[in-house]
This record gives structure tokens, sequence and C-alpha cells, in this order.
């Protein structure tokens, strides 16, 4: 059996990494998780929490 796994990149700009260097240690953990998350799963989830596609209405 052969499992694929497709990763996803994230870049960070150079706004966002400085924005990270002034925020609590807690915080910038946080958005690892979230950074993590992103690589692993992708940017379309559905088990997040108040997250749901945008309808045909919002996508213009």
């Amino acid at each position: 059996m052969v499992i694929s796994i497709m990763a996803w990149t994230v870049t960070l700009t150079a706004k966002v990494k400085k924005a990270l260097g002034k925020l609590p240690a807690n915080v910038r953990d946080i958005f690892v998780l979230l950074q993590r998350d992103l690589e692993l799963h992708g940017p379309t989830r559905g088990d997040w929490p108040n997250y749901s596609k945008l309808g045909a209405q919002r996508l213009e």
C-alpha cells in the first residue's frame, strides 16, 4: 500500500515575520501550530470552528 501526502507550503511575508517577533510567546506558539496544520492539511478545512466555504454570492 502506498500513501501519498501532499504538503502545502506556507509562505510568510516580511511584515508577518516582523509582527511575530512582537507577539507574546504563547501567541507565537499558537501561530506555529496553525502554520503546521495548514502545511499538513491544506487551506480548505471543514473541521475548524466558525469556518465554512464562502457561498456563490460571496465570491464576487
